[in-house]
This record gives C-alpha cells, structure tokens and sequence, in this order.
C-alpha cells in the first residue's frame, strides 16, 4: 500500500544528552556540525506537562539535523540495557576513505577512542562515542552498482528467510569478505 503523501527527508533526528552544552561543543569540535538554534520550555507542547528541557539543533549538512534534549527533572539517562551496545548508533557518511582516514586522525588527536575503519563489503567505518554514550559511526561507501542492485534484490528474499528461521542467509556471503565481487 502506498500512502497518500511523498516524505520530503528526515526533518531531524533526536536524542536524549546529559549536558546541552557539552554535547553541542563535542558535535561541533568532533564532526564539524554547526550549531543552528535552540528551545527551551518549562512545558512540553504536545502535552503541556511541566518537565523543562533545552532543545539543541545541529546541522549535519545536506539538510539533515541532529538534535539533542537535555532533561533536568528526569532521571539520569541510560541506554537500553537489553540491547547491545553496538546496536544503536548513528552513523553519518563522508565522501571517501580517505576522509574516512582523516577523521579518525582528528578524532583521536582529541582524545577519542575510535574503532576500525572496519570493512562491510559496501561501505567502511569507524566507530566511536560521544559524552552522552551515544556510539556514531562514520562510513564511506565502496560498493560497485552492481553490488548495490544485488543486495536490493536479495532483499526480500533475505527477510523472508530470516523471518522463517532467525539465522543469517548466506544469498550475501559476499558481503564481508574483502576484495569478492557480487
């Protein structure tokens, strides 16, 4: 079923910081966005319970914007304790590995500690996390048209399989093994 309206893009994306100010700085210092604007309320809009927070808005570039609550009132934030923490992250793209390369000598010149580049068949990364325990990624894509067009293919026929068996299908066993072609 189609719907009945075109999504445009990601309007931003937002996440729960520990300290508005220490995350916009890190964003900033870390990755080069640009801090655009701010709210802070005393009473969420929605549903008009008092809970003040500040709002930060980052602009990743290409139009897409990362955004950050800071929640004084509320318990101190944790993460998903049943999810493993390489799960859930953001992941950003830059324009080739050797960028890739760059900003793992930038970020580590900051005292961060940053994992790979690791390689999955199509794209490459980093990883690393920022002060609130959010882990990012940075990847630069590698993969060949004709590698894209066989996992869009593969891809249902992958879903279906692991919704019947909960087991990694091997249609793409290519995928990990460097220097293999689709």
């Amino acid at each position: 079923m189609t719907a009945p309206f075109a999504l445009q893009r990601i309007h931003h994306v937002a996440y729960r910081c520990r300290e508005a100010k220490e995350t916009v700085s890190f964003y900033e210092r870390a990755l080069g966005m640009r801090y655009t604007n701010a709210f802070a309320e005393d009473y969420v809009p929605s549903t008009g319970e008092f809970d003040p927070y500040m709002h930060v808005f980052l602009d990743c570039g290409g139009g897409n914007v990362l955004a950050f609550f800071e929640l004084p009132n509320q318990p101190q934030m944790g993460r998903d304790e049943n999810t493993p923490a390489w799960v859930q992250h953001l992941a950003f793209e830059v324009q080739d590995e050797a960028a890739l390369l760059a900003a793992k000598t930038h970020l580590e010149g900051l005292g961060i500690e940053v994992l790979g580049p690791t390689y999955h068949g199509i794209f490459r990364s980093i990883y690393f996390f920022d002060p609130n325990g959010h882990r990012l990624e940075l990847a630069c894509n590698i993969g060949s048209a004709d590698q894209y067009a066989e996992l869009e293919r593969l891809a249902p026929i992958m879903l279906q399989e692991w919704s019947v068996t909960k087991r990694a299908p091997k249609h793409a066993s290519w995928l990990h093994q460097e220097g293999a072609v689709a």
